[in-house]
């Protein structure tokens, strides 16, 4: 089986797809009223320098999602019917004239359902702060502290109704998930640390990209797409979403205005191959400790020596990179199923 991860250093808000030609996005856009997008944010609209300066949040709140508008008409117009977008994003909290939360999350959520989208249950990724001094404002006295702000938003939405696909199909029916994962994947409450990241870049390129794990595009990627489908990263940063893809086995197309952050991405797969072989074990392994001493797991794995519990997972096949080989366009991944 073979991927291919193309990567253009572009804009999002004009990306050079066909319509309908994406199956899932997976993104994290720059978030509005955070002081490190300030920049991004003026100078794609200089009024929002003005409304920063002259103290009016609420104006600058609106201008800068006013600069994002573009490109959710670009995800709604190449997100295939019933595909899937996942935009991570948190909410601020600043003082512009005077101290408030500025709701991110429902302003995204607004302007892709005025582009046709439909939203979906999504999920609370909760990144809890490790110090002593958990709180805002006032501190021990009150009225005037407020709680820590300790979690982003995962926001699912999809493009008309569910997607019609092959029944018995290889490609979905090797993708599945155990029953396991996912009792823990679709709960709408996900913990864990927002800055641990396996195959992290430096610190200097995080600041400057906002990177997310790779823990919550790879989720993502297993949850809402098949083999053969292809994910966008309109924001694509870093490139986690497209490592996902790699390690998830499908395409992926990305879109970053800073050529140095793609350029930089050859760093990030050093030893794919190997890496990818080990958290497939991992994967199995954390199985078969699930399945070992129970008596309610009704199937055997056709590909694997353990037990699954419902007929669906039966046919579930882990793939690993085998090798990756750069392109004109990108990447280009081998991959082969993991045996052991």
């Amino acid at each position: 089986m073979q991927t291919e991860h193309v990567l253009r250093v572009g804009d999002a808000r004009d990306l050079a797809l066909p319509d309908d030609s994406v199956d899932l996005v997976v993104t994290s856009p720059p978030y509005p009223m955070i002081e490190m997008w300030d920049g991004q944010f003026a100078a794609l609209d200089p009024a929002v320098g003005e409304a920063l300066d002259a103290g009016d949040g609420d104006r600058a709140f609106d201008l800068m999602h006013a600069a994002l508008d573009d490109a959710w008409a670009e995800l709604a117009r190449v997100l295939a019917p019933g595909g899937i977008a996942c935009v991570n994003v948190g909410d601020a909290t600043r003082t512009v004239g005077e101290f408030a939360l500025y709701p991110n999350h429902v302003e995204i959520v607004r302007r892709l359902r005025e582009r046709g989208l439909t939203q979906l249950p999504g999920v609370l990724w909760r990144k809890p702060v490790n110090r002593g001094t958990k709180f805002m404002g006032s501190g021990m006295l009150p009225p005037n502290a407020y709680p820590t702000l300790e979690h982003e938003h995962v926001l699912v939405l999809r493009n008309g109704g569910p997607r019609r696909l092959e029944p018995g199909a290889d490609d979905r029916y090797e993708a599945a998930y155990f029953w396991e994962e996912r009792n823990e994947w679709f709960s709408d409450l996900w913990t864990f640390n927002g800055t641990s990241q396996a195959l992290a870049p430096d610190e200097e390129t995080r600041e400057r990209s906002g990177a997310y794990p790779l823990a919550l595009p790879l989720r993502l990627v297993r949850m809402f797409s098949t083999r053969g489908d292809t994910v966008l990263d309109p924001f694509w940063g870093t490139g986690t979403t497209t490592l996902a893809a790699m390690l998830a086995a499908r395409d992926s197309v990305g879109y970053e205005l800073d050529a140095t952050l793609v350029e930089a991405f050859d760093e990030r797969i050093t030893d794919l191959p190997a890496r990818s072989r080990e958290r497939a074990r991992e994967r199995l392994d954390r199985h078969r400790a699930f399945a070992a001493g129970r008596d309610d797991l009704s199937y055997e794995a056709d590909h694997y020596d353990f037990a699954v519990m419902t007929r669906q997972e039966r046919r579930v096949r882990l793939y690993a990179v085998e090798s990756v080989e750069t392109t004109d366009a990108g990447y280009r991944c081998a991959h082969a199923p993991v045996e052991f």
